[in-house]
């Protein structure tokens, strides 16, 4: 009341000691910090003080693993990073991409179920696998434009049973802290044994690798029209199309080749 009072929000810490008591809130005063200015009359800033501290803005691009939201909100707030991987491994790829307002009274629970609502309320689509199919395209596109065409080259290798050959799968499964998704892979991290790398199995992997944003989502459901099997990624990030292998290893000759 007294703190209130010399910042002239309220007039009077009697006054405010008095409506707090009244209202029987003594003991329903939160600590933290609060954004409260003169224009609020005295109850208003009552009420305020009872409904938690601020919240903290956090954004979450495209493209992220759970690993990677922890560490973010550990920058942010108090969550723990393991009780956060914890509870939001299971709902890796529908923990959509945006920026939230998150109480920091807020559990690990509580942000998971923050995020992965929005993505219900937002994503086109809840089929499993198209939201796998989105968070491959959400690593392996850097640009808006590549999103359907990568898509349609993972819907014809998918058609015709052809292993998908994602590095993306490849670096999901060798993911550590300070290097989520490593580069620069060789044979040996080709080679990984693990139901998620694509160059050992065929098919799509068991779950979503990274939380794909709403562009991606779209292109996994409406992938573009071509016969395209193959691409690769120049120094610039901009993908080459291939029909066949001689037309990639040309690609590779000419963009990748020193």
């Amino acid at each position: 009341a007294q703190r209130l009072a010399r910042e002239k929000l309220i007039k009077s810490a009697l006054v405010f000691r008095l409506v707090v008591e009244q209202k029987g809130l003594s003991n329903k005063l939160q600590a933290g910090d609060f954004r409260l200015h003169p224009a609020m009359n005295l109850e208003t800033i009552v009420e305020n003080l009872t409904h938690g501290s601020l919240d903290f803005w956090i954004t979450f691009p495209e493209g992220l693993r759970v690993e990677e939201y922890a560490e973010r909100l550990s920058e942010k707030s108090a969550i723990n990073q393991q009780a956060f991987i914890l509870a939001a491994k299971p709902f890796e790829g529908q923990l959509f991409p945006d920026t939230y307002s998150i109480p920091n009274t807020a559990s690990a629970e509580d942000i998971v179920s923050l995020l992965s609502n929005t993505f219900v309320k937002k994503s086109p689509t809840k089929d499993k696998q198209k939201v796998i199919i989105a968070s491959l395209i959400e690593r392996e596109a850097k640009h808006d434009e590549d999103r359907r065409l990568v898509s349609s080259v993972i819907h014809n290798r998918l058609k015709i049973g052809m292993a998908l050959q994602i590095d993306a799968t490849a670096q999901y499964v060798l993911g550590k802290p300070g290097e989520w998704w490593l580069q620069n892979l060789t044979r040996e991290n080709l080679q990984i044994k693990s139901p998620y790398n694509t160059y050992l199995n065929v098919g799509l992997p068991p779950a979503p690798i990274a939380n794909p944003g709403l562009a991606s989502l779209q292109a996994a459901l409406n992938p573009a029209e071509t016969d395209y099997l193959y691409y690769l990624s120049d120094s610039g990030g901009y993908n080459h199309y291939a029909e066949t292998l001689e037309e990639h290893q040309a690609n590779i000759a000419e963009f990748l080749t020193p």
